[in-house]
């Protein structure tokens, strides 16, 4: 996975109803910590990491790069948005697109933030880059993940198996400027 090539960045933040898309910043390491050492966050990929080891490598600023943002809610990070360009895709159908990808923390998680914050980074990338497809793989035993695609107006493009699951990939076609 690549960044976004020449994308403005870092955006103003993004403001939906409830939350704000922003950079990471230093007050967001704890945040980001528990969020890759969460064995429920990483049940469909492919185990959480040891958070000794997250303790010791995490920059005192978590990495800043084009398409990454966390997701707050009042002041206080509760997910990730990943907007990376797949360019070593398992999928052919994915090579070369932008992949979508998100993190939230379980405390977060029945509340509509992902669909809320997953639409507001892909309307931003059709600001920033319009007419370009946007692809997402989840396993299909991830229910909730399977529905958020949907409700994003991701298609099934395959069905394939890796990291011993079936996985689903979908994609999100450009949406097509308005005359």
């Amino acid at each position: 996975m690549t960044d976004l090539g020449a994308v403005a960045w870092p955006p103003v933040p993004i403001g939906t109803e409830r939350l704000v898309l922003r950079e990471p910043e230093a007050r967001d390491r704890a945040a980001f910590i528990e969020l890759l050492a969460s064995p429920e966050v990483h049940t469909y990929l492919g185990g959480p990491r040891p958070r000794d080891e997250l303790e010791r490598e995490m920059p005192e600023v978590p990495e800043r790069w084009p398409g990454s943002f966390v997701v707050d809610l009042d002041g206080a990070m509760i997910g990730q948005i990943l907007l990376r360009r797949a360019t070593g895709h398992r999928r052919p159908a994915a090579v070369g697109k932008v992949d979508l990808g998100y993190l939230f923390l379980p405390r977060a998680w029945g509340s509509g933030y992902a669909a809320e914050a997953c639409a507001a980074a892909l309307d931003w990338l059709t600001g920033a880059l319009p007419g370009e497809p946007v692809v997402l793989a989840t396993q299909n035993a991830n229910v909730a993940s399977m529905r958020l695609a949907a409700k994003l107006g991701f298609t099934e493009v395959e069905r394939f198996d890796a990291w011993g699951a079936e996985q689903w990939l979908g994609i999100r076609s450009p949406v097509p400027p308005s005359a």
